[in-house]
């Protein structure tokens, strides 16, 4: 199992049109039964946990490793769990966006 970070530009996209900003393209070889998932920052900005603290990038990419394995709907669903239990009684601060591809 690999995951790859992303190395995208540190540019805001939908608010405003950067003036003369390119985005940086890149290429990844992908195989069959690999799984893509491009998500925003909701999920590991979300503050909860036993000390109030924010999920992370670093937990986050842990939890995706967890569940990439498992069928669509199933994770989906451990997803949403492991979210509600981060969160507990914490309000949700972010709108989030996760969405899994299968190669």
């Amino acid at each position: 199992m690999r995951v790859l970070p992303p190395q995208g530009n540190k540019v805001a996209i939908g608010n405003f049109e950067p003036q003369g900003q390119e985005f940086m393209q890149h290429t990844v070889e992908l195989k069959p039964g690999d799984m893509v998932y491009v998500f925003s920052d909701g999920y590991a900005d979300q503050f909860g946990g036993p000390k109030g603290k924010k999920f992370l990038y670093r937990r986050f990419r842990e939890l995706l490793v967890e569940v990439s394995a498992h069928s669509p709907d199933r994770q989906r669903r451990m997803l949403h769990d492991a979210f509600n239990a981060w969160r507990g009684a914490h309000e949700q601060v972010d709108d989030i966006l996760v969405i899994g591809m299968r190669v």
